[in-house]
C-alpha cells in the first residue's frame, strides 16, 4: 500500500474532495473485520488518500440495523464537528465504485507517539492513567494504562455522547504534528447502554471544564429543527438522536466522566 498523499490545500475542501472526487480504489486493508478500501480521490487537480467502507461490505451484527454503520461513521464525524475537537476526519457518506459507503480522509499515524502501554507495576506512573489489568498470558497479568492526554479526554468524552461500543488502541491516530484523530465509528448510537472503550482512566472523575463548555454549547444544537439534527436525521433514527440528546444532558448534569455500567462488557477485547 502506497503512502497517503498530502491533504488538499484550502483552494480545495476536504469534504468537496470526498463528496465530488472520483474514487479509485488501490487496495484493501485485511484486517479489518469489514470491508475497508484504500482509495484515493481526485478533484479539481487535487488528489488525497481515502478510506471507503461500502454498506454492501458491513457484516450484520446482532444490535444494530443491517447496512447503517457507515451512517454511524458520519455522525460520529458531525457530533465531533459540533463539538468543536475535530477528532474524526473528514468522513462523508456517497456513492462509490461498490455502491455507497462511507468515505474518510486517510491519516498518517505516527508510530512513535505512545498513548497505550502494558506495566509491570501496580500503579500507573506519572502522567498515565489506569484502565485494568490484563492477562498477558503464562499466569501473568499487566496493568493496561493510557496516557493522561487532554486529547485523549475530549475523545473519552465524544465517545460517551455517541455511546461508542468499541474504542480500541488501533482506533487512535495521533499525528506527526501533535493532532488526535480517531477512527471506526460504526457501532455506535445504539439506544442502549454499549460504551466500550480503553479509556476509563477518568471514569468517575469531574469533567474538564471545556468539555461541560462543549456539551453545554452542543445541548441546544440538538433541538429540533436546527441543521445538526436534520443532518443526523438523514443518518440515525428518531429514537437514536433522542438518546444522543439524553447523553449529552445526562453528561451536564452529573459534570462528570461515565462509569461502567456492568451490563455490558467495559473493555473492547482484543484491546488493539
Amino acid at each position: 500500500m502506497s503512502a497517503p498523499e498530502r491533504i488538499p490545500p484550502r483552494s480545495v475542501t476536504a469534504l468537496d474532495l470526498l463528496t465530488k472526487g472520483e474514487l479509485t480504489v488501490r487496495g484493501r486493508v485485511r484486517e479489518a473485520s469489514n470491508a475497508v478500501l484504500f482509495c484515493s480521490v481526485s478533484y479539481e487537480g487535487e488528489t488525497a488518500s481515502c478510506v471507503y467502507k461500502p454498506v454492501a461490505g458491513e457484516r450484520p451484527l446482532w444490535d444494530f440495523p443491517d447496512g447503517t454503520l457507515a451512517q454511524r461513521e458520519v455522525a460520529a464525524y458531525e457530533i465531533s464537528q459540533a463539538l468543536g475537537w475535530t477528532l474524526v476526519p473528514p468522513t462523508v457518506l456517497r456513492d462509490g465504485p461498490y455502491g455507497q459507503g462511507m468515505v474518510q480522509l486517510w491519516i498518517e499515524a505516527d508510530p512513535s507517539a505512545a498513548l497505550l502501554a502494558l506495566v509491570e507495576e501496580e500503579e500507573p506512573g506519572d502522567g498515565w492513567k489506569a484502565v485494568g489489568f490484563a492477562d498477558v498470558g503464562e499466569g501473568r497479568t499487566a496493568l493496561l494504562v493510557h496516557a493522561d492526554d487532554e486529547r485523549l479526554r475530549r475523545l473519552a468524552v465524544l465517545d460517551a455522547v455517541i455511546n461508542n461500543g468499541d474504542r480500541k488502541g488501533g482506533h487512535l491516530l495521533p499525528t506527526a504534528d501533535g493532532v488526535l484523530y480517531a477512527i471506526d465509528h460504526g457501532v455506535t448510537f445504539n439506544v442502549d447502554d454499549k460504551l466500550r472503550t480503553l479509556l476509563w482512566g477518568w471514569a468517575g472523575e469531574p469533567l474538564a471544564p471545556e468539555a461541560l463548555e462543549a456539551l453545554t454549547a452542543l445541548a441546544p444544537a440538538l433541538a429540533d429543527g436546527g441543521p445538526l439534527v436534520t443532518r443526523l436525521a438523514e443518518l440515525l433514527t428518531a429514537a437514536e438522536v433522542d438518546s444522543v440528546r439524553a447523553r449529552v444532558a445526562a453528561l451536564i448534569a452529573s459534570g462528570r466522566h461515565p462509569v461502567p455500567s456492568g451490563e455490558w462488557p467495559a473493555i473492547p477485547w482484543p484491546p488493539v
